[in-house]
């Protein structure tokens, strides 16, 4: 049996700050507390660059707090869209994307 999920990936930098807080921490909250999505995941890059084109990587000589993060979280359409709804505030427009997944149950 199969039910239908939205996966949603949203891609962010170690130094992005939402509110009053750092901006994972804030995304963090809103999808564990408030939303209480089935499943969050981060996952810490070792280099990448954005729109501006500055590489941020991960070497022994700079200890950068600039690394790329990309948080993954699924659950029912109608959850994911008020999340969405909440997060369009705070995310950088253009910085996520998502798509319709089957779960296997």
């Amino acid at each position: 049996m199969t039910k239908d999920m939205t996966l949603v990936r949203i891609y962010l930098s170690e130094a992005d700050h939402g509110g009053k807080r750092n901006l994972l921490t804030e995304i963090m909250g809103i999808l564990h507390d408030h939303h209480k999505v089935h499943g969050v995941t981060v996952f810490r890059g070792i280099a990448g660059f954005g729109a501006k084109g500055i590489v941020h990587s991960a070497d022994l000589l700079r200890l950068t707090q600039r690394l790329p993060l990309v948080v993954e979280f699924f659950d029912e359409p109608a959850i994911v869209e008020a999340a969405l709804t909440v997060l369009q505030d705070i995310v950088p427009p253009g910085h996520v994307i998502s798509w319709p997944v089957s779960c296997r149950a």
